[in-house]
């Protein structure tokens, strides 16, 4: 059984005890441990269900790589599934239930397609749920739909609190073990700014377990005397409990902490999710050891012997009282040496290699230890935890030749290096024949804009596996990389010894190597989805080369674990069944994060009323306190109309029009994007993404201008503005700015990355206030400061100085066909100014108006308003905006896609005024019909209205619309069909209603 050691334990408080519960039991264990070391200190070796044969599982590893030991964890508003044991510390209270079994975890209905494992091999549902195909919607989906997942998912709200931060550093170093400290000390001393993550609560990795020497001394305590040198750097920041989670462009780096999981209710953040810039990561994220496929090794008791050392030496754990160790290297005998020293048998270890020698074998034979050299596992014996195991040659068949009964089966096939955060952002591998892992390829790495390395992969994660081997690595690597961070590197460890100086090992991947395939179908790879030896066999025989298909059609490395034990495994399994070189199968694609992040972590604060913030302009309380009526308009709220007593909505908005028609109007226009766009190829970037010329806008001039997508359809509007020789701001809808300005980003991150241009969204950091109307500059000239008039500032430009007093940048652009000006002001004086106009304005009559008087002014003026005249499949050229489309410029973002045939087709619908005989308004949205029927016997139709209004200017209904033939059919009439019957008929007009000459905004 396993239990607790009388003594040992370096991690844990064996003076203070800590209660919790699995599947109900009440257990103890002790501060420092995790679930997994308290689980098995109380003999609990079952701890769930495998997913699709619901095999028992048990614990297998002692970190993240677990695939097995995952479980719910706690109740109601704190309610978790999926937590692995391994990384779960221990808290007072911990309450834990097993996952994917029913009615329980030691008796399993589900339990029952194990016996039916022969007719349900990989890629079985690929066949079987084909035919009959009337059996997919009502039996198949919904069958599958209630099987799938493994835990239960939460159905309260979470109690806990999430947040983000950010950071900047010269040098991330994912990892805290002997390579990572020893480059901490380098580039610290060297003067960078470093930072240190680490995702154990403890620092120091496996060299305090494997009893390493540095410089003379044991790890734990150089671990800790450098622990205490990096925390007196103020240029040095370590962070435990802290995982790496991926690596993006640019040095962009994200990072999970755990900072309240083990403390739940404290008040603090549970998880806190770190997005740091970095100039340079180093990978010091060690090696993960791979299990040996053979028949049996996912019976609970059978773990990874790496981690049976690590419950050993950290939490005082035995596995159990007899192990069987079984290896094809020289690392496993470390484990067996441990269990000797804590007073635990060890019956036998179980060598694949012929004739091992070396330190560890020598100093095992010394103690008195079993060396079954050339033997492999042909079988182990147990159903729900291990009783003994059958030996057979490596060399055979899988007869057996003996047997010896134990509790615990300790594996080692290896290991691998972790090589994610090294390929997130494209570094490339190589295959070591020598160690039979795949590591960094130094020569291709991940890189930076000037085209250095942006990762550098150090220690065990770049395949030096000997303590010695990694500090000397650690040194070198860190010493480059402060070297191009241009400073000199500081001094860290000078030497690290291993009790397994000169270990080797042979590349097994199956025991024993000619198994038969009853043996083979019973060797697992992918603990968690159930994927055999014998499943990638039967890919490899159906087809599935490619390495990525195999992965699909098995399922293999696909689980939470995302493959960290089974891929290479599986990888070398393929390539014997296609009689290839591994090499040549390669590699699935490694993708962030690197282990599972919480929703919660990814949210942070972004939930509940603030999962979306609500935006306000500087003025918004002002609104509010007229009673304004407000709309939401992307995450902003706008005032839609000011309604007064008495009044409804639409008689305010008339009231609005009316009075900025005659007097002089408010808008708040702040909501309008506004992207600052800088750089020597500004004016080139701006001529790819607008339809129009912008580079040659001079100074101090505005222009209306159309951005289409790739395809061709209109995208957004606005108008631009030239600031000076290299800048540019280019205006946007209130909806679009974000969306705009990350395309922008998209376009010069990776299309044309070398163009020398940088954007700013600045919507936020001005106000802007549309002062509309006859009489709009007689109230900016009381306000005094700016000559604004028509000589001196004349349409469409722009002028820069002060009004009221206050800084303002002013445009003179119209959007209700108005003599209008645009002031934008930094936002802090938004208001400010705002109660200015209002005061100087109420002797001429000023009144604010709204969203909708807005609309209904620019339809008047036959503006058209993206969302309204364009729904994604409309181009500039329906919209009869010909005139703004280049004809000299030899390209622009959506040329091309404009020149397919669909959307050159003269029967293309086009933008016309639709005015109705009777003066009534069409309803928005209608379809203008036409004779005949269609293929499905419905009427067919000729147009469709885009946008409906009553005019209170005009006093009648007018529309702007979609028709076919558009402008050549002026004066012809088209029948609207209501619903709930009758119709509207609307005489095709000019869709400028208003001042078409433009002399009221010229003026």
């Amino acid at each position: 059984m396993s239990t607790r050691l009388a003594k040992g334990g370096r991690l844990i408080d064996r003076t203070t005890k800590l209660e919790f519960s699995f599947n109900g039991k009440r257990l103890t264990g002790h501060p420092g441990d995790t679930l997994a070391s308290a689980l098995l200190a109380n003999d609990q070796m079952l701890v769930g269900r495998s997913f699709k044969y619901h095999r028992p599982r048990g614990i297998v590893a002692a970190g993240p790589e677990e695939p097995n030991a995952l479980v719910n964890l706690g109740t109601g508003a704190r309610h978790e599934p999926n937590q692995r044991v391994t990384t779960t510390e221990l808290f007072d209270g911990l309450e834990a239930t097993s996952q994917n079994h029913w009615p329980s975890l030691e008796f399993d209905v589900g339990a029952i397609n194990n016996k039916l494992s022969r007719f349900l091999p990989a890629g079985f549902y690929y066949k079987t749920f084909l035919f009959p195909r009337a059996f997919w919607k009502h039996v198949f989906e919904p069958i599958i739909r209630k099987s799938a997942g493994l835990g239960k998912a939460p159905k309260d709200r979470d109690a806990d609190r999430y947040e983000q931060a950010y950071a900047f550093c010269d040098l991330l170093i994912a990892g805290g073990g002997l390579a990572g400290l020893q480059a901490a000390l380098i580039a610290g001393q060297a003067g960078l700014r470093v930072i240190v993550m680490e995702q154990a609560a403890h620092w120091g990795g496996r060299a305090p377990v494997d009893g390493v020497l540095v410089d003379g001394v044991p790890a734990g305590d150089w671990v800790e005397a450098t622990l205490s040198a990096l925390a007196k750097m103020e240029n040095v920041t370590l962070r435990a409990r802290c995982m790496v989670a991926g690596v993006y462009d640019h040095g962009y780096v994200l990072a999970d902490e755990r900072v309240a999981d083990h403390t739940p209710g404290d008040g603090r953040p549970k998880h806190r999710l770190w997005r740091i810039r970095a100039g340079r990561i180093l990978a010091a994220t060690g090696a993960i050891e791979r299990p040996l496929a053979f028949a049996g090794n996912d019976v609970p008791g059978v773990m990874l012997a790496a981690s049976a050392r690590d419950f050993v030496v950290n939490f005082g754990i035995s596995p159990g009282d007899r192990t069987v160790v079984v290896t094809n290297n020289d690392d496993a005998y470390l484990t067996a040496i441990a269990l000797k020293q804590a007073g635990l048998d060890v019956a036998a270890i179980v060598d694949a290699r012929d004739n091992p020698t070396g330190p560890g074998v020598d100093k095992a034979r010394a103690l008195g230890l079993r060396v079954a050299s050339g033997k492999a596992v042909a079988k182990v014996k147990g159903g729900k935890r291990v009783v003994g195991v059958a030996l057979c040659a490596q060399a055979g068949e899988g007869t057996a030749t003996e047997e010896l009964p134990c509790e615990a089966v300790a594996m080692s096939g290896g290991w691998s290096p972790v090589v994610h955060l090294w390929s997130h952002c494209g570094g490339k591998l190589l295959w070591d024949e020598s160690l039979s892992c795949f590591r960094p390829d130094a020569a291709r790495p991940p890189l930076n804009h000037d085209g250095s390395a942006m990762v550098l992969a150090l220690g065990a994660a770049n395949g030096h596996f000997l303590a010695g081997d990694v500090l000397a690595d650690a040194s070198q690597v860190a010493a480059e990389a402060v070297k191009l961070a241009g400073k000199a590197p500081g001094h860290g460890a000078k030497v690290a010894t291993n009790p397994l100086e000169g270990a080797t090992m042979a590349p097994v991947w199956v025991m024993p190597q000619g198994a038969p395939v009853k043996l083979r179908s019973k060797m697992w790879l992918d603990y968690q989805n159930d994927v055999k030896v014998s499943d990638v066999q039967l890919a490899a025989r159906e087809g599935y080369v490619s390495v990525e298909h195999t992965k699909r059609y098995t399922t293999l490395g696909m689980a939470t674990d995302q493959g960290k034990l089974s891929n290479i495994n599986g990888l070398a399994i393929l390539a014997d069944s296609l009689n290839i070189a591994i090499p040549e199968v390669g590699t699935t694609t490694f993708r962030p994060p690197y282990a599972p992040v919480t929703l919660g972590a990814l949210a942070g604060e972004s939930r509940g009323t603030i999962f979306q913030p609500v935006r306000q302009t500087p003025m918004h309380g002002w609104h509010e306190g007229q009673g304004a009526y407000l709309e939401p308009v992307g995450l902003w709220r706008r005032p839609f109309c000011y309604p007064r007593s008495g009044e409804n909505h639409e008689q305010a908005v008339h009231r609005e029009i009316l009075n900025t028609r005659d007097n002089v109007g408010l808008l708040d226009a702040s909501t309008l994007g506004k992207i600052l766009v800088k750089g020597p190829d500004a004016g080139r970037f701006l001529d790819m993404l607008y339809t129009n010329v912008m580079s040659s806008l001079p100074v101090g001039k505005c222009r209306y201008g159309l951005m289409c997508n790739e395809q061709g359809f209109l995208s957004d509007d606005g108008v631009v503005v030239r600031l000076a020789e290299d800048t540019w701001l280019c205006h946007t809808t209130s909806g679009g700015a974000d969306r705009i300005h990350g395309w922008m980003e998209d376009w010069l991150q990776c299309e044309w990355w070398d163009w020398q241009v940088y954007t700013a969204n600045v919507t936020e950091e001005y106000a802007q206030i549309a002062v509309a109307g006859p009489k709009a500059r007689m109230l900016l000239e009381r306000l005094g400061g700016m000559d604004v008039s028509a000589e001196s500032f004349p349409f469409m430009t722009m002028k820069e100085g002060t009004l009221a007093g206050l800084p303002v940048r002013a445009y003179r652009i119209s959007f209700s066909g108005e003599l209008s000006y645009e002031l934008a002001v930094p936002a802090g004086h938004g208001l400010a100014l705002w109660e200015a106009l209002v005061r100087e304005g109420a002797a001429l009559g000023v009144m604010p108006y709204g969203t909708e008087a807005m609309h209904i002014m620019r339809a008047e003026k036959g503006f058209i308003m993206i969302g309204d005249e364009s729904d994604g499949t409309v181009i500039p050229q329906d919209l009869n905006l010909d005139w703004a489309i280049s004809k000299k410029k030899a390209d622009y973002l959506g040329k091309r896609g404009q020149e397919r045939n669909h959307l050159v087709n003269p029967d293309r619908w086009k933008l016309v005024g639709l005015e109705t005989l009777d003066g009534s308004v069409i309803p928005d949205g209608a379809y203008a019909a036409a004779e005949g029927v269609n293929a499905n016997g419905q009427r067919n139709v000729e147009g469709r209205v885009t946008s409906t209004y009553y005019s209170p200017t005009l006093k009648r209904g007018i529309a702007m619309g979609l028709v076919k033939g558009g402008m050549a059919r002026l004066g012809e009439s088209v029948t609207f069909p209501k619903v709930g019957g009758g119709q509207v008929v609307a005489r095709i007009v000019d869709p400028v209603f208003y001042d078409k000459e433009g002399a009221k905004q010229n003026v």
